[in-house]
């Protein structure tokens, strides 16, 4: 997944944004934690807005 957050208020923070694609992708089970989340507390309100 990827989202782009508009808006950094100072160069550094632009910085600190860019700095973060170049961080290891999350490991199956964090992904697998946050769709069961989803799934459970979000997906029957949400999901067929997309």
């Amino acid at each position: 997944m990827t989202s782009v957050i508009p808006g950094a208020r100072s160069v550094e923070q632009a910085r600190a944004n860019a700095a973060a694609a170049a961080l290891p992708p999350l490991p199956q089970s964090t992904l697998d934690g946050v769709r069961d989340l989803y799934d459970r507390s979000s997906r029957a309100e949400v999901h067929d807005r997309w």
